[in-house]
């Protein structure tokens, strides 16, 4: 059974310190669990690194596992939210799309530790996801976005007739993901920093056009 999210702080003090001690923990779980993975991940390092007692990790989660699905819905929480805030109902097919597909580059690169949450979930086969009921159940506006946007270029004959939505989605973020995970492996490989500033661009650059390239008739 996932632990539920912790609650909205009212206008009671003591909710509000509990509120900020919770969301203190969680930030302190993410950067564990990211360097970490669940299983590494020690509970008295997230305690020390939140400045609070132990105790009161069990108090508000009741287990690491408890903890940890509040960490992982969390992530998927923020990146839901910015989603939502993509504005690309007045642009042409053409620029929508690149905005898309940049906003899944750029936000890989900011967020290493979503990418190192999702490695680890995926050597776990899912299987914390799985027992989160508020994670199967957080709908990603992304495929959305993409379908109407894909519709719109096919109306207008800028892009195919033939792309689905949910692969479109898998490739975009296929492409942007395995740059990010395997970058220090990738960098050692060929012998070039892979994550200065200038591969970056480089590499977002290549990512919309071979994506945009992908979809022209």
């Amino acid at each position: 059974m996932a632990s539920p999210v912790p609650r909205k702080s009212s206008s009671s003090p003591a909710r509000r310190d509990a509120a900020a001690t919770q969301a203190i923990l969680i930030q302190a779980a993410i950067s564990e669990f990211s360097r970490n993975g669940f299983a590494g991940a020690r509970v008295d390092e997230i305690a020390r690194t939140a400045g609070v007692n132990k105790q009161l990790v069990y108090h508000y989660f009741n287990s690491k596992q408890g903890l940890y699905l509040v960490a992982l819905e969390s992530v998927y929480a923020e990146i839901r939210e910015k989603e939502k805030h993509l504005s690309l109902e007045a642009l042409e097919p053409l620029e929508a799309m690149s905005q898309l597909v940049a906003f899944s580059f750029d936000y890989l690169a900011a967020h290493p530790e979503f990418i190192a949450l999702l490695s680890d979930e995926n050597r776990n086969r899912a299987s914390h996801i799985l027992e989160s009921r508020v994670l199967r159940k957080m709908h990603s506006p992304f495929i959305d976005m993409l379908d109407a946007t894909l519709k719109q270029g096919v109306a207008r004959g800028v892009f195919r007739d033939d792309i689905d939505a949910l692969n479109l989605y898998i490739s975009i973020a296929g492409i942007s993901y395995f740059f990010f995970s395997n970058n220090h492996t990738l960098s050692a490989i060929f012998g070039k920093s892979l994550g200065s500033r200038a591969a970056l661009a480089q590499r977002r650059r290549h990512v919309i056009d071979f994506a945009l390239n992908a979809l022209r008739p």
